[in-house]
């Protein structure tokens, strides 16, 4: 799936991160992505983990995003968020009800419960 995430230029992130030359957190990224996949997937967030993430580039204000998720048949959801032609970030989600996918006593941010 293909999908264009929306930030607004003036999003408040932008001015604190860093002085004169304003990028987007990565946690807000990841977030906004997360919304994007849980919302055209119709995922409960809670019952995914973050099984990896990789910040790869740097987002300015009104740069366009594009977000690129693929459901695997590992039980993965795999994404890419890109800007123009560069990726600025990639990972990949894994559903807690699989297998294997989450340890017993451990939080789905990977901390313990």
């Amino acid at each position: 799936m293909h999908s264009a995430i929306e930030v607004p230029r003036d999003h408040p992130s932008f001015a604190g991160h860093f002085p004169k030359f304003p990028v987007l957190p990565g946690a807000v990224l990841l977030d906004a992505a997360l919304q994007v996949i849980r919302r055209e997937r119709d995922i409960d967030l809670t019952r995914w983990r973050i099984a990896s993430v990789k910040f790869l580039g740097v987002v300015r204000p009104g740069d366009a995003l594009r977000l690129e998720h693929e459901a695997l048949s590992s039980g993965l959801i795999r994404f890419v968020v890109r800007v123009a032609d560069r990726t600025v970030a990639s990972g990949s989600l894994s559903n807690m009800a699989q297998p294997g996918a989450a340890q017993a006593g451990t939080a789905p941010g990977g901390g313990p419960a």
